[in-house]
C-alpha cells in the first residue's frame, strides 16, 4: 500500500515557510495529479478554508481519488443548530465544488469544537452523512494527545489527522498513537516536513528559529554523517511508523513530488534521542508569528 497522500492547501493558497511564494497553477495541478495517479496515490486532503482548493480539484477531474475535507472552525462557546446548518451548507458546497456525490471522509478541523457543549450535534450530523453514504469516515484533526484523548473518550472516531515528524514524536511518547491504532482508528500524519522548515539549509532558515540553533547543528551534522538529505530522513521516518496509514505531503510541482518518491527508498539509521522536541513554539506553526 502506498502511504503517501497529497495535501492540497497549496492548490488554493500560498502556504508554508518554504513556499515558492505563488499558488500552484491549474496546469501544474494537473501535472501533479497525473503523477500521483501513476504512483498509486489514492487520497487527496483538502478543506474549504484552503482558498479555492476544492474548486481547483473539482475542475481537475478527481473522480478516481478518495477525498478528505474538513469543517469550518466554529469557535463558539456552545454548538447550536445554527452551527449544524452551516456544517450542512458547507458540506453540500464542498461536494458541489469537488464534483463528487460522496467523499471518503470529513474531519472536524478544529478539535476543540468537539469539546464544547453541544458538540454531540456535530457528531450526530456527521453520522447522518455517513448513514446516507455521503462519507465513509468521521474524523478529527488534532494537535495534542490531550485533545485526542478527550475526544475518543466521548465519541467513536474513524479517522484522525495529527502532526508528526522526525522531531515531533509527542504522540508516540504519550502512547496514544499506539492506542488509537489498536482501536482501529485510521491515522493520517501531517506536517512531516514541519511546513518545509526541516528541509531548509542553514543559510535559508529564518533567523527567528535561531532559538533552536543547537538542535539545527545536531540535525545537519547527523544528516552529513549518515549521507542523508533532509528529505530522505524526514519522509523515510514518517513512512516507517506502522501506526500511520497515510503521510500527507504538500507540493508546488510535479518535480517536488517526484523528489519525494525518489527519497523514500533506502535505509534510515537510528534517530538520536536529542531530536525529540516538546516545545510547541517550534512544533506548532501557528505559534511562529510570535517568535
Amino acid at each position: 500500500m502506498n502511504k503517501i497522500a497529497l495535501g492540497t492547501v497549496q492548490f488554493g493558497i500560498n502556504y508554508g515557510v518554504n513556499s515558492t511564494g505563488c499558488q500552484v497553477t491549474p496546469s501544474a495541478v494537473a501535472d501533479i495529479l497525473n503523477y500521483s495517479r501513476s504512483h498509486n496515490i489514492e487520497l487527496l486532503d483538502t478543506a474549504p478554508v484552503y482558498g479555492n482548493s476544492e474548486k481547483v480539484l473539482g475542475s481537475a477531474n478527481i473522480k478516481d481519488f478518495k477525498i478528505v475535507t474538513k469543517t469550518r472552525n466554529f469557535n463558539q462557546s456552545f454548538i447550536t443548530d445554527r452551527e449544524i446548518n452551516l456544517l450542512i451548507s458547507d458540506f453540500n458546497q464542498s461536494l458541489q465544488l469537488l464534483k463528487k456525490k460522496s467523499i471518503y471522509g470529513i474531519l472536524v478541523h478544529n478539535a476543540d469544537d468537539l469539546l464544547r457543549p453541544g458538540s454531540d450535534k456535530i457528531i450526530n450530523q456527521l453520522r447522518i452523512f455517513k448513514q446516507h453514504g455521503l462519507i465513509s469516515k468521521i474524523g478529527v484533526s488534532i494537535y495534542t494527545s490531550d485533545q485526542l484523548q478527550k475526544i475518543i473518550d466521548r465519541f467513536d472516531i474513524d479517522l484522525v489527522q495529527l502532526p508528526f515528524n522526525i522531531l515531533d514524536r509527542r504522540l508516540i511518547d504519550s502512547g496514544i498513537l499506539h492506542k488509537i491504532y489498536n482501536q482501529g482508528i485510521e491515522v493520517h500524519a501531517r506536517s512531516v516536513f514541519l511546513q518545509g522548515l526541516l528541509l531548509m539549509t542553514k543559510e535559508s532558515r529564518p533567523k527567528k528559529f535561531g532559538r533552536w540553533n543547537d538542535l539545527w547543528k545536531l540535525w545537519h551534522e547527523w544528516l552529513s554523517d549518515n549521507k542523508l538529505t533532509a528529505l530522505e530522513a524526514t519522509i523515510r521516518y514518517a513512512i516507517s511508523i506502522p501506526e500511520i496509514s497515510k503521510v500527507l505531503v504538500g507540493v508546488d510541482s510535479k518535480d517536488q513530488l517526484r523528489n519525494i518518491f525518489e527519497a523514500i527508498d533506502g535505509q534510515l539509521p537510528p534517530i538520536p534521542e536529542e531530536f525529540s522536541v516538546y516545545d510547541s513554539d517550534l512544533l506548532n506553526p501557528s505559534n511562529w508569528n510570535n517568535l
